[in-house]
């Protein structure tokens, strides 16, 4: 199972803040291969959420308002977590907060690779 930087920056957002947890990618993993062989999968988007074509959701076991975004890598034949929703009215963190972050990066300019 693959997962990407981007759903590890929002796990550690929503789910493990703070905890000093070093190796988060293996424990994304875990979290969604269990829930996946418990059957908390959908090809339908949560509410609120905006659906992608292909997209495959995985509803987290411990804390149901957690739903992992997943695609399919088809010729290695694994499912990919791309992000991380939350559902609800109440998420962990606010979304005030993320989508003040979003636009920070948004307004920060690209930053060219040095050349020798």
């Amino acid at each position: 199972m693959g997962v990407t930087d981007h759903a590890v920056e929002r796990y550690r957002q929503r789910v493990s803040g703070g905890s000093g947890a070093i190796d988060v990618r293996s424990q994304i993993a875990a979290r969604v291969t269990r829930a996946v062989e418990a059957g908390r999968v959908s090809d339908e988007p949560p509410a609120g959420a905006a659906g992608g074509r292909g997209s495959v959701y995985v509803q987290d076991l411990e804390r149901p308002d957690l739903v992992y975004v997943c695609r399919h890598d088809r010729p290695r034949r694994e499912l990919i977590v791309v992000t991380l929703w939350e559902a609800g009215e109440q998420p962990a963190v606010p979304r005030r907060f993320t989508d003040e972050l979003r636009a920070l990066e948004r307004s920060r300019p690209l930053r060219r690779p040095q050349r020798d």
